[in-house]
C-alpha cells in the first residue's frame, strides 16, 4: 500500500493524493450482499437537521458482517474491495459451506488467505475468537462491547485498540482515542489493525471530491455577518470575540461536553480519552 501524489498538472490535481492498495478495483461488489441507500441530504421530514449534506455519487451498501458467527468453518479470501461507506476495505469472504459473506479487512489480509471464527481459532492476523484466548498485549479490531451483540468498536481505518489486562470476566481495552475500557472477556475481537490506514493521509485536492463524497459548502462563521452568525462581523479578519466559540443558533462549541453525566456504560471506563491539544 502506498499513497500517490498527482502531478502539478492542473490546479484541481495539484497536491492531490489517493491510497494506491492492493484492492480488487475491477471486480464488481457482489450482488446478494448489496442493499438500497436513501439519500437523505442532511433532512428530517423536509427541513435540513444536518448542514452541508447533498448531492454526492450514487452508492450501494454493502452488507458487513461485523459478528462473524460461522464459528469453526474456515473461509477464502475470495477479494479485498473498496467500500463506499466507510473508511476501510472490506473483504469477500468464501466459506467452506458456500456461503459468502462480507468483512472488515485487517491489515495485511490478501487475497487467499484463510480464515477462522471461533473460540478456538488460531492467534493469528484476521482470525475471531474471544478476548479471554487472546495474549494481553496483542493488537485487536472489530470489539464487541457486549457478548453475542456484534463488533461495535474500532471499526475505522488505520484503528487498532490494544488487551492491556485480563481479569476473571472482564478484560482491560485500550482504545485508539487512549481511553481504557473494561468489556467482558466473553466478548469477540478480531485479531489485527483494521486496514487502509493511510486513509487519513491523503488530500482531497479539488472542491469537486468533496461534492462526489456529498460533502457542500461550508462558510466559516467570521466570514458572515452578524445577523448571520455569532462569529460575524468585524472589519477585515476579526476574532470571534467571545469567551468562547458558538454555533449559528448561540450554543456553545468546541469544548463543550455533551455526554451524559450519569450514562450507563460509565461504569466500563476506567480511563477517559485524551483531550486534543
Amino acid at each position: 500500500m502506498a499513497i500517490k501524489v498527482y502531478k502539478r498538472n492542473t490546479a484541481g490535481r495539484r497536491n492531490m493524493s489517493v491510497v494506491k492498495a492492493a484492492i480488487d478495483v475491477a471486480k464488481k461488489p457482489e450482488k446478494s450482499l448489496l442493499a438500497k441507500i436513501t439519500k437523505k441530504a442532511g433532512r428530517s421530514w423536509g427541513k435540513i437537521s444536518v448542514r452541508h449534506q447533498g448531492g454526492g455519487h450514487k452508492r450501494r451498501y454493502r452488507l458487513v458482517d461485523f459478528k462473524q458467527d460461522k464459528f469453526g468453518v474456515p473461509g477464502i479470501i475470495a477479494a479485498i474491495e473498496k467500500d463506499p461507506v466507510r473508511s476501510a476495505f472490506i473483504a469477500l469472504v468464501n466459506y467452506k459451506d458456500g456461503e459468502k459473506r462480507y468483512i472488515l479487512a485487517t491489515e495485511g489480509m490478501k487475497k487467499g488467505k484463510e480464515i477462522m471464527s471461533g473460540e478456538n481459532a488460531s492467534i493469528k492476523a484476521g482470525n475471531r475468537t474471544k478476548v479471554k484466548n487472546i495474549p494481553v498485549g496483542t493488537v485487536i479490531s472489530n470489539v464487541e462491547l457486549f457478548p453475542g451483540k456484534g463488533g461495535q468498536a474500532v471499526r475505522s481505518a488505520g484503528s487498532g485498540a490494544v488487551l492491556t489486562a485480563i481479569e476473571g470476566e472482564k478484560a482491560q481495552v485500550k482504545m485508539s482515542s487512549g481511553e481504557i475500557r473494561l468489556v467482558s472477556s466473553e466478548c469477540y475481537a478480531t485479531i489485527g489493525q483494521v486496514s487502509n490506514f493511510e486513509h487519513n493521509s491523503i488530500n482531497i485536492g479539488k472542491a469537486g471530491k468533496s461534492r462526489w463524497l456529498g460533502k457542500r459548502p461550508a462558510v466559516r462563521g467570521s466570514a458572515m455577518n452578524p445577523v448571520d452568525h455569532p462569529h460575524g462581523g468585524g472589519e477585515g479578519r476579526q476574532g470571534i470575540g467571545l469567551k468562547h466559540p458558538k454555533t449559528p443558533w448561540g450554543k456553545p462549541a468546541l469544548g463543550k461536553k455533551t455526554r451524559k453525566k450519569k450514562k450507563y456504560s460509565n461504569k466500563f471506563i476506567i480511563k477517559r480519552r485524551m483531550k486534543r491539544k
